[in-house]
């Protein structure tokens, strides 16, 4: 095996259900000053929303939520767990999801992000999405509110 083979991630990826919801919170309160709560992800799960998961050796590692209607798709969260943050999990998870929302004939994948979350945004432009709106006072921060950036991906 070649050096270069053996640095691929060999990660998994799943649908998620009520059972992973400790995995997900610990994770999500690891990654996020103002994490969802259970409640949320609760909600999510009763609304039917689409909740995916990467696996590394059955360890989640990251996830998405995604609001799905008609044929658009909202990326509502994509989290990577700390401990492995700049290692290619949350491009794994989009290109998965990516690959979901055209197998499925989505026209487009929305979402928000923290208008200064500088990697994020570095991930989704070089996914292909480009913005298309901007939401004042969107999300908490410690000195009171952060703008988003409203992004859009087309599919078809």
């Amino acid at each position: 095996m070649s050096t270069a083979a053996a640095r691929v991630p060999s990660w998994d990826w799943a649908a998620l259900a009520g059972e992973d919801l400790p995995e997900i919170l610990a994770i999500e309160e690891a990654a996020h000053p103002y994490p969802w709560s259970e409640a949320v992800f609760e909600d999510c799960l009763r609304a039917g929303y689409r909740l995916d998961g990467a696996f590394d050796r059955g360890q989640l590692i990251g996830y998405s939520v995604v609001m799905t209607v008609l044929d658009e798709w909202h990326l509502l969260n994509l989290c990577v767990d700390p401990a492995v943050q700049r290692r290619g999990a949350g491009r794994f998870l989009l290109e998965r999801l990516l690959e979901s929302a055209v197998a499925a004939e989505a026209s487009c994948l929305l979402l928000e992000v923290r208008a200064g979350n500088r990697a994020a945004i570095a991930l989704y432009e070089s996914a292909g999405f480009a913005d298309i709106g901007h939401r004042k006072a969107y999300y908490p921060a410690p000195n009171g509110r952060e703008d988003a950036r409203v992004m859009r991906r087309l599919l078809s």
